[in-house]
């Protein structure tokens, strides 16, 4: 599988594209900002992406969502839950000094235990909670490789003190859903460096506690 990151963004968003290497089919997960430089390593790749799936509705991962979208003709996923941020993330963003583009309405709606094809790839959804209500993370069982975005970090958990964030939520989606998985499962956030499974059992200070 083509498995590649590009951080995007003042607020460094890991934007993930995925492709079959086959088939050449693709899909690109937090296109936060940055679009043309997605869009430049998708055509080096030969991609054609298919899907744009958002983890979850914060500015900084679907800022880039209208002109990705515009560009490759693919269908927009996210969790009903927080469909209700792809209209707000210009104003949001302006409160915190910064400039972003609104999102178009989604295609398909994210769904817990639903699988995501692309080509003759697959990945399951989970629905996690707590960051926002519609969070997701993303299994790619066959590649040992779990998309946490910003429901889980090394060493670290996503923020909860915004409106409708639930640490209690974070905690209970993190413990049931993530660290069910094979210790040896790699960890890609929505922010910084990649971890474990294994070694978030042992260091991350939110989950030991």
């Amino acid at each position: 599988m083509i498995f590649e990151i590009v951080v995007v963004g003042p607020l460094g968003v890991n934007c993930f594209i995925l492709g079959c290497e086959e088939t050449r089919e693709g899909v690109v997960v937090d296109p936060g900002a940055d679009a043309e430089r997605i869009l430049d390593r998708v055509r080096a790749l030969g991609l054609t992406i298919r899907t744009v799936i958002n983890t979850h509705g914060h500015f900084d991962h679907i800022g880039g969502n209208k002109t990705v979208l515009e560009a490759t003709g693919a269908r927009l996923m996210i969790h009903r839950e927080d469909v209700h941020f792809l209209s707000r993330a210009a104003d949001v963003a302006a409160n915190y000094g910064l400039s972003t583009e609104n999102s178009p309405p989604p295609d398909e709606l994210l769904e817990d235990g639903m699988t995501v094809t692309f080509g003759k790839c697959a990945m399951k959804v989970f629905h996690t909670p707590g960051h926002t209500p519609g969070g997701c993370c993303l299994y790619l069982e066959g590649e040992g490789k779990v998309i946490t975005g910003d429901t889980l970090f090394a060493e670290s958990v996503g923020r909860t003190d915004f409106p409708g964030s639930s640490h209690e939520a974070l905690i209970t989606s993190i413990r049931t859903k993530l660290l069910s998985l094979p210790d040896e499962t790699q960890v890609f956030p929505g922010h910084g460096e990649t971890s474990s499974i294994g070694r978030e059992k042992l260091y991350n200070p939110y989950l030991n506690g």
